[in-house]
C-alpha cells in the first residue's frame, strides 16, 4: 500500500515535469514571494514540481479510489471511458488549486492526463 502511494507520487511528479517539458500551454512557474505552503516559501522551481506533483499523487491516491466507485454506473455504461473523464477532473482540481500550475485548454488537459496516466502504468507494472 505505501508502494502504491509512493508511486503515485513519483508519477505524479515525473508526470508534471514530463507535461511542462513537451506540451504547449502546460507551464509551471514560481512567483517570489507568493510560491508557499503551510509558511514554507518557494523559491525554485524544483521545490514547486515536488509540491505539486506529491500534491497530484495523494489526491490520485486517495480520492480517485472514492470518485471511480461513485461513477461505476457511468464507467460502465462508456465502456470504461469516463474513467479518463475523472482523471482529467483529477488534474484540472490540481491546477484550479495551485496557480503556480497552468493548463491551458483541453487537449493540454488532456495529453497531460495521459502522459500522467502511462507513467503510473508504466510504474505499476514495474511493482508488480
Amino acid at each position: 500500500m505505501l508502494n502504491r502511494l509512493i508511486l503515485q507520487i513519483i508519477a505524479g511528479i515525473l508526470g508534471l515535469w514530463l507535461a511542462t517539458q513537451f506540451i504547449p500551454g502546460v507551464t509551471l512557474e514560481v512567483f517570489p514571494g507568493q510560491s508557499a505552503f503551510l509558511g514554507i516559501e518557494f523559491a525554485e522551481k524544483w521545490q514547486v514540481f515536488l509540491l505539486v506533483g506529491s500534491t497530484l499523487g495523494l489526491v490520485n491516491f486517495f480520492i480517485k479510489p472514492v470518485l471511480k466507485v461513485i461513477t461505476l454506473p457511468l464507467r460502465i455504461l462508456t465502456f470504461g471511458i469516463f474513467g479518463l473523464v475523472i482523471n482529467m477532473m483529477v488534474v484540472w482540481i490540481v491546477d484550479v488549486v495551485f496557480p503556480e500550475l497552468t493548463i491551458l485548454g483541453l487537449l493540454s488537459l488532456f495529453l497531460t492526463t495521459i502522459i500522467i496516466w502511462g507513467i503510473s502504468f508504466i510504474l505499476g507494472v514495474y511493482k508488480a
